[in-house]
């Protein structure tokens, strides 16, 4: 039974946005979107900075999408997602 308490949790933790839509869309009773994509300011070394952008324009990447997936995999370095 404790196996299923803690896959619970695991599952509260991970969800928790959408949790807290559902929360909303029942105090007013529209659906909000759910994943949001948040700007950040943070300051890097210049040259390194200018090499990635250059980096990813020559291999049409996405800057921000490459600094979310090195994110996440720091994460999951650490503890699980």
């Amino acid at each position: 039974m404790s196996s299923f308490l803690e896959q619970a949790k695991k599952s509260i933790i991970k969800n928790q946005d959408l949790l807290n839509a559902l929360e909303e869309y029942d105090r007013t009773h529209k659906l909000r979107k759910i994943n949001y994509k948040a700007r950040v300011n943070f300051t890097v070394d210049e040259d390194l900075f200018n090499l990635f952008r250059s980096y990813c324009k020559k291999n049409g990447l996405n800057m921000s999408a490459k600094v979310e997936y090195y994110m996440k995999k720091e994460l999951e370095k650490n503890q699980s997602l």
